[in-house]
């Protein structure tokens, strides 16, 4: 009873990730990724968003260099397969859609921290994070870091692109 107690008086940092995955008014890809985040370490989930949304603008700028970071975010064995499961929620959707949907959840992330930062503060305990992945390695095979790749249509042929 007094655990139950305890817990029920913690702020619940994922709280705005489920609201969002619930939020019917949401595009798919958004309840997706909100889901994915939830249980993730605060500090983890979005420095790993920042990093994949930064490789993908980079692509999309035409900067080399996004091709060979996002090559290396996708083949990394040594990482948890987070941030792959954020890209494989978004590809193939365009790349104004992908980066839309990056920029919203780094700002729900960014709000994330902030109030977590906030708690510490005032030293408020939040509610214990339930990590959402058994291993700290990826569960299954990884991108092949080795082989170039050639980005495909959803980075040109992207119908928002032409509004």
């Amino acid at each position: 009873m007094r655990l139950e107690k305890d817990i029920r008086h913690r702020f619940d940092l994922d709280i705005m990730l489920r609201g969002a995955a619930l939020d019917s008014a949401n595009r798919a890809t958004r309840r997706m990724i909100a889901n994915a985040c939830i249980g993730m370490d605060v500090n983890d989930a979005y420095y790993s968003v920042r990093e994949l949304r930064c490789a993908l603008s980079w692509l999309h700028e035409g900067e080399e260099d996004g091709r060979a970071k996002l090559l290396t975010i996708l083949s990394n064995a040594g990482c948890d397969d987070f941030q792959r499961c954020i890209y494989f929620c978004l590809a193939g959707r365009g790349i104004v859609e992908m980066l839309d949907d990056l920029e919203w959840l780094e700002d729900i992330l960014e709000a994330r921290g902030r109030i977590a930062g906030e708690l510490r503060r005032m030293k408020t305990r939040a509610m214990p994070l339930v990590k959402p992945y058994v291993a700290d390695a990826p569960d299954g095979p990884v991108v092949d870091g080795e082989r170039p790749f050639t980005p495909g249509p959803s980075w040109y042929m992207d119908p928002k692109l032409d509004a």
